[in-house]
């Protein structure tokens, strides 16, 4: 417990604390010097500005989880196309059980559509919530 008191009372970090929180502990009190470290006024620090590339991969980065966030909507209706399946093909063995088979159907096809839903709300959500 005393060397983690060490570390968090150490006048560097508190002064340079929106560098050091981006970076590991060690590389952070690694970059100190041991000389006597100059006191910065906190409006004068610079804000953390994100480059052009950045932004590039962060938008590509969106793009490409909501696409894989979209391929289980494909799933949703090859889950929908099983279900009515099998509904035919439980008719087609026993027509007394018509009404019971259908509603079998209709809570799997909400099911499937349910899931489908969710992953295009999660599209949705990383699109445009990020």
């Amino acid at each position: 417990m005393y060397a983690c008191t060490k570390f968090v009372t150490v006048p560097a970090l508190v002064w340079r604390s929106p560098r050091v929180l981006c970076q590991p502990l060690s590389a952070s009190l690694l970059s100190i010097p041991n000389a006597q470290m100059e006191q910065v006024h906190p409006s004068a620090r610079r804000t953390i500005m994100t480059s052009v590339a950045r932004r590039d991969i962060d938008t590509a980065a969106k793009f490409i989880g909501a696409g894989a966030a979209t391929v289980g909507v494909a799933g949703s209706g090859a889950g929908i196309g099983t279900v009515f399946g099998s509904l035919i093909i439980g008719y087609a063995r026993n027509p007394s059980l018509k009404q019971q088979l259908f509603s079998y159907a209709i809570l799997g096809f909400a099911l499937s559509e349910a899931m489908g839903l969710f992953c295009l709300m999660v599209a949705f959500l990383i699109l445009f919530a990020m």
